[in-house]
């Protein structure tokens, strides 16, 4: 079994971390917040997903898992830090995998591996990583191995997924192919699907894609049906006994790092313009959650109230989760604070507080709320009944509500 640095402790990172420990492998998670090195170290994870926490423990209490800020000596290296997205151009921040390779390289040895698993634009690899550490390690350059492998994991299933989900990994030159795949097959129970470091990064940004593609056709269909009266519910629903349709249910948008985010990547690097339905696909995506708010605008409207409260259910980009990255229910909530002149309450049982929110329980929502919309819909939700929608104005973006 292997030394592993896993570089960046957040939703993928620390799974990995425990998986890869709970394999026997020697690993150190390597964090730049000393608080959650603190708490990793004391056997506990530093946010909810189903399983972590005992993983978590099992690890750190076995000694094969240890938590730092620095990374140290080991025979392979996985770089799982953020890259935060940049609204202006559309275009991946990747400051911290060039700080993750930069800390990184005074630990290299000949014959290492190097793994970027982080969202990233095409060519990250070499440029974001190679070249990164090549530059502070001249003379390592040819003698340690690169490769990219994308995770294919969903948050509330994360730990099952990344081992048994096929994970494709792709190196800069057959060796690293080759040395990459033979680490990954001592923990993941999925094939492993070798090709090269372009071909890795295209598929993991086509896979992305191609969902947003067919969430926005959900949700323009949702749109045009509210535009002529007609139950897009009801429409999905039978649309889909047809053997060869299968219609995704429509939402506020889309969220979480890796749908909402891809797919400009790809239409970045088309400069002829080829990428023109993902492209429109993005934009429905994104204009979703305005879409949503001149709803919300219109039930407020109804209440004739002068001061009316606005009840919102659930905040996070998917149900079951406390997962906020990029989520277009958390982006109806910011745009009604500018859209509307009324008491706005949020009821997100995953989170205990948020900035610049009031957040409430269930009881007291479906008690004051004069408007509820449904933005993610959560299992907690599911008890809600008409009795509780007496007398209330209803926006239900995932139609959980019967």
């Amino acid at each position: 079994m292997a030394q592993v640095n896993v570089i960046g402790l957040g939703y993928i990172g620390l799974p990995t971390a425990g998986l890869l420990a709970q394999a026997g492998h020697q690993v150190l998670g390597v964090d730049v917040q000393a608080e959650v090195v603190d708490k990793i170290n004391a056997g506990l994870p530093h946010f909810e997903e189903k399983g972590l926490k005992n993983l978590v423990e099992e690890s750190v209490g076995s000694g094969l898992l240890k938590a730092s800020q620095s990374p140290q000596k080991a025979d392979v290296h996985l770089i799982i830090v953020p890259t935060p997205f940049i609204e202006e151009d559309k275009s991946a921040d990747m400051s911290y995998v060039h700080s993750a390779c930069e800390n990184l390289a005074p630990v290299l040895e000949e014959g290492n591996l190097v793994v970027l698993e982080s969202t990233s634009a095409l060519g990250a690899t070499r440029q974001d990583v190679m070249a990164v550490i090549e530059k502070t390690r001249p003379e390592l350059k040819g003698k340690v191995h690169y490769a990219f492998c994308p995770e294919r994991a969903i948050p509330g299933n994360t730990l099952y997924e990344l081992i048994h989900n096929d994970r494709v990994v792709g190196g800069v030159n057959e060796a690293s192919t080759e040395k990459a795949v033979a680490f990954y097959s001592t923990f993941i129970k999925g094939a492993i699907l070798p090709a090269d470091d372009k071909v890795a990064e295209m598929v993991k940004l086509s896979e992305n894609a191609f969902r947003d593609v067919n969430i926005a056709y959900a949700n323009e269909l949702s749109i045009v049906c509210d535009e002529l009266g007609i139950n897009v519910w009801d429409v999905i629903r039978l649309a889909n006994h047809h053997p060869r349709v299968n219609i995704l249910q429509p939402g506020p948008g889309v969220g979480g790092h890796c749908i909402a985010i891809d797919p400009w990547f790809i239409v970045a690097a088309s400069k002829a313009g080829n990428a023109k339905l993902m492209k429109q696909a993005r934009e429905i995506n994104d204009g979703k959650p305005h879409w949503v708010v001149g709803k919300v605008v219109e039930a407020v409207a109804k209440t004739n109230k002068e001061n009316p409260t606005v009840g919102l259910l659930g905040l996070a980009f998917k149900p079951n989760v406390d997962d906020l990255r990029e989520s277009p229910s958390l982006k109806v909530a910011s745009l009604l604070k500018s859209a509307l002149k009324a008491n706005i309450i949020a009821c997100e049982p995953y989170v205990e507080e948020l900035e610049g929110f009031t957040l409430v329980s269930q009881e007291e929502i479906l008690e004051k709320a004069d408007v509820l919309v449904m933005l993610t819909d959560h299992d907690a939700f599911k008890t809600i009944t008409l009795e509780n929608l007496k007398g209330k104005q209803l926006i239900d973006t995932r139609g959980s509500i019967n």
